[in-house]
This record gives structure tokens, C-alpha cells and sequence, in this order.
């Protein structure tokens, strides 16, 4: 039993949190059914807490400093926020880290950041709805700082209980306060993820598992797929001041819905749901800069499930990137641990789908793919393997998956859009070897474009620079760069900013998640 969250306890809340919603997916994504029934929410709870989880175990903040490892935890997840309950898990996460500085972690510091989070959850959103995540924060907020104010002692564990106990009930009268549940017989999608979140710091506080409430998901659809309000989801990043973020807000509400508008450390991230997509992005134009734009089609994406995409994050720390774009993943764990023919089985039969679009993300996992694709075809279910040698030719392959566009035409799409994307990996000699620009040795830093050496040097930023070069020598309008964790101190920044530089017209968007053994992996679409 913990009297406090240190160190420790707020890395394992983040674990626990990260799995236990992992677990309960599939769960929350079937009762999606508000403001838009495309069944992601479940995915995009998971990818917000990884990107926080990430920020979390990549922070320099020692275990001493439990307020920096709670200010990296909720930065983490501000940043790399996706959908709605996303964006309000995050100010949760915020708001325990603004009431908790430089306080001790126990049960009246809880209560104060959940009070806090509560209210940056719901001043987050232009046009705040009951029913939703953000009734049961509230409520979870309400039984907390009770607790903490009457109970004989307002331990840890009591809050957290309280808080949980509270977040469960105010769960289940969801359906009596929003019409769209009431119709579908279920409970908001995102208030149960919040539940779920609350459950892993029960656990971890008390030591002991938690029993979530059951819930029943929709028989059926609860509406038809076209009957999303608006046309499109889009998302971006944004530099940006107050001021005019404030007129963005009102700007963005007048074009459509669902405005959830978050600061990060270096500026905003930014969701609506709009049919403009162009007027959504200019808004963001005239408030500052925006980037990492993300458009979603919502009246196509209410109607997936007809076939699945499922991707290999070929090593550890890869998974999050593909799980913020809603696609199955099989994880390996180790830089050696490749999947085996049947993980890759199970993942597709997990999927549920009668057609799957499966990326391997690495030459090395292509064999495994290819059997387990044939496996699946001889057991009914229909795969397509699109050769993608590198996880950013996977990502390059996700970002125009549509499914509205049919199986056949979406494979098609998908494995030109990979290979119209060059791959470059920055590698540690491990042997003496001759290359085509020379001799390595062990230790010598390699820079490999489309698999071939291209650059030889001592120094990781150095060698990164020169392929950096060479690929911006032939143009391109997207640039990926992946760092990895033994990746030199901000070689990312460095990247982005060279590119900005040299190429000002190429977006540059970098992510912590490269494998150990590659401290970069670089793409350009």
C-alpha cells in the first residue's frame, strides 16, 4: 500500500495504465458511438498514453524529481494527444502535474490535481457535452477532494478508490444524460477509458487488481455510416500565442465541431471536426505555424471493419507509432525478437477481418509475413503483404490507407505510397567490412539509404547530416525522422532544423521510437 506516489509509483501508474487500456481496446472502441461511431477511441486512448508513457521513460528528470517526471508524463501525452478523449486523458495527466509541484504525491495532492485536470479537461473543448469523459472526470474529481477533505485520514488509497468508485458510477448514467447512448444501449467510450486509466493507479497504489465494471457493447451499428455530422477529422500541432489561438478557437467552432484546443511545451495541439478541411488548416495559417497535420475521413471511417491493416513494429519502442494511426500491431519487445509466423497468425485472426493488409516494416520480418499471409489464406481469411522494408515506409503506407476505397484499390495505393518513400538508417559497425565508401570498422558510424552504405563517419549527428543531404537532393515533401534511445541529445531538433533550412517547403516530423541498435531512421515521401 502506498502512502504516495514516488518515482516509482508514477513510472508503474503510466505501465499499468498503458496495458490495462491495451487490454480493454477492442472493448472501448465498440462503444464509440459519440460525437462520431468510428470505433477509435480505444486506439486513441492507447496512443496518447504511450506517446506519454515514451515522453515519461525518455525524460532526463532523475527519480528524485517526481514533479519532472510528472511534468514529462503529461507533456508527453498533451503532445501526442489523438481524438477527443484523448486530448481530455492528457489534461488529466496536465493538471496533476500543475496541483502536485512540489507537493508529496499523497491522497490530497490526488484529489487536487484530479479537481485541476477536470477543469483543463473541460475548458479544453469550445462546446463541453454531459455524458461524456468529461462528466465522469468531474465526477471522479468531486469524490476525490471529498474524500481527501472528511475522511478520518484521506490516505493514497482512499482517494484513488473514492475517485475510482465515483468515475464507475458516473459511467454507468451516461446513457441518461446523452441521447446518442441512450439509443445505442452503451456508455460513453471515453468515460470508460478514464475508468480504466483510474483502475491501474488503484492497482498500483493498493497492490492489488482492480474488477472494472462490465459493460455491453452495441448488438448492432448505431447509425449509418454517413451520418457523421461532418466530413473530416483534422488534427495538427501549432505554434502559435494565446491571443490568437483564442480567435482560432472561435474560428474552428463556427466551421464545425468536437474543438479541443491543448498547450504543449512548445505550443498547441489542435482537433475539429469540419467538411472545410482547407479552412480548418488556413485558420491554423493565420493564429501562427501550423504542422503534423492529420486529416481523417469521418463518413469513411465510420464504415471500416470491412478489412484490417496490421503492422510489424520490427523492435521496441515502435509500437505507439503505429497504434496513434488506429492499425493492428504485433510488437516485439527485443531488437532480436522478431515475430514468429504464428504471433503474426494470431494478430490476424485477432483482427476480426476476412481481408487484412499486412506491412512486415523490415526486410527481415518479409519471410514471416509471407508465410503467415499464406497460412491465413488457406484458412479463408484474404492477405495482402505490401513490401514495406522499413517501419517509415510503413507509416508512409498508413497514411493514405482508406478503406472506403475497396481492398484491391487500397493495396495498390498503400504499396505506392511505400515505395515512392526512401528509407535511411544510421547503424554502429559491428565488423570490419568493405563498403562502397570505404572500409569500416567496428565502432565506424554507418548512414545506409535503401539499404546501400552511403556515408561513413565517427559521429552519429555527423553521418545522419550527410544522408540527411543526399535525400533531400532529390526532393521530396515529407520528411520522418525516428530516434531511437541511445540516440545522441537532441540529433532529432538537430535534423529538423537542417531541413527547415536547406528545404523550407518539406514538413519534417520527428518521433522518439527508433530501435536501440538504429539511434535514426529517416524517411522521405
Amino acid at each position: 500500500m502506498l502512502d504516495a506516489l514516488d518515482a516509482a509509483g508514477v513510472r508503474a501508474w503510466s505501465r499499468a495504465a498503458l496495458e490495462l487500456v491495451a487490454e480493454h481496446r477492442a472493448e472501448i472502441d465498440a462503444l464509440n458511438v459519440f460525437p462520431v461511431p468510428d470505433s477509435d477511441t480505444g486506439a486513441n486512448m492507447l496512443a496518447t498514453l504511450r506517446a506519454a508513457d515514451d515522453a515519461l521513460a525518455a525524460t532526463d528528470a532523475d527519480d528524485a524529481d517526481v514533479w519532472g517526471l510528472l511534468d514529462a508524463w503529461a507533456a508527453g501525452g498533451a503532445r501526442g494527444a489523438v481524438g477527443n478523449s484523448g486530448f481530455i486523458v492528457s489534461q488529466v495527466l496536465c493538471g496533476l502535474a500543475e496541483a502536485a509541484a512540489g507537493t508529496v504525491l499523497d491522497g490530497a495532492a490526488l484529489a487536487a490535481g484530479l479537481g485541476a485536470g477536470a477543469v483543463l479537461g473541460r475548458s479544453a473543448v469550445v462546446e463541453p457535452v454531459e455524458g461524456t469523459i468529461l462528466t465522469v472526470a468531474r465526477a471522479a474529481a468531486d469524490a476525490a477532494v471529498t474524500t481527501a477533505r472528511d475522511a478520518a485520514s484521506g490516505t493514497l488509497a482512499e482517494v484513488a478508490r473514492a475517485a475510482f468508485d465515483s468515475a464507475c458510477e458516473a459511467l454507468a448514467h451516461t446513457p441518461s444524460q446523452l441521447a446518442a447512448l441512450r439509443r445505442a444501449g452503451v456508455v460513453d467510450a471515453g468515460g470508460r477509458g478514464l475508468v480504466v486509466v483510474l483502475g491501474a493507479l488503484v492497482q498500483v497504489v493498493t497492490g492489488t487488481p482492480v474488477t472494472l465494471p462490465a459493460v455491453h457493447a452495441p448488438e448492432q451499428a448505431p447509425c449509418a455510416p454517413d451520418t457523421a455530422t461532418f466530413g473530416f477529422e483534422v488534427q495538427y500541432l501549432l505554434d502559435a500565442d494565446a491571443p490568437a489561438v483564442d480567435r482560432l478557437r472561435a474560428a474552428l467552432h463556427a466551421l464545425g465541431d468536437s474543438v479541443v484546443v491543448v498547450p504543449v511545451s512548445s505550443g498547441w495541439n489542435v482537433h475539429v471536426h469540419v467538411d472545410d478541411v482547407g479552412a480548418a488548416i488556413e485558420a491554423g495559417v493565420e493564429a501562427g505555424r501550423p504542422h503534423q497535420i492529420s486529416v481523417t475521413e469521418l463518413r469513411r471511417a465510420t464504415a471500416a471493419g470491412a478489412f484490417a491493416v496490421l503492422a510489424v513494429a520490427p523492435g521496441p519502442g515502435l509500437a505507439h507509432l503505429f497504434e496513434r494511426e488506429g492499425v493492428h500491431v504485433v510488437e516485439s519487445h527485443e531488437p532480436d525478437d522478431l515475430p514468429t509466423v504464428a504471433q503474426v497468425l494470431d494478430a490476424i485472426a485477432d483482427t476480426g477481418a476476412r481481408e487484412v493488409v499486412l506491412l512486415p516494416n523490415a526486410s527481415r520480418v518479409t519471410g514471416v509475413a509471407e508465410a503467415a499471409a499464406e497460412a491465413s489464406r488457406a484458412g479463408g481469411v484474404r492477405v495482402a503483404v505490401v513490401p514495406t522494408h522499413s517501419p517509415v515506409q510503413g507509416l508512409a503506407a498508413i497514411a493514405v490507407h482508406d478503406p472506403g476505397r475497396g481492398f484491391d484499390d487500397d493495396v495498390v495505393a498503400m504499396a505506392e505510397a511505400a515505395a515512392a518513400t526512401r528509407w535511411a538508417e544510421i547503424v554502429t559497425a559491428r565488423e570490419e567490412a568493405l563498403t562502397a565508401v570505404g572500409i569500416c570498422h567496428p565502432g565506424d558510424v554507418l548512414g545506409l539509404i535503401d539499404g546501400e552504405v552511403v556515408e561513413l563517419g565517427s559521429q552519429v549527428a555527423d553521418v545522419a547530416l550527410g544522408v540527411v543531404d543526399r535525400l533531400l537532393g532529390v526532393g521530396g515533401e515529407l520528411m520522418t525522422v525516428l530516434v531511437g534511445a541511445d540516440a545522441p541529445g537532441g540529433v532529432g531538433e538537430l535534423l529538423a532544423a537542417h531541413v527547415r533550412e536547406r528545404s523550407p517547403f518539406i514538413e519534417v516530423a520527428v518521433y522518439a521510437g527508433g530501435r536501440p541498435e538504429l539511434p535514426v531512421v529517416i524517411g522521405l515521401e
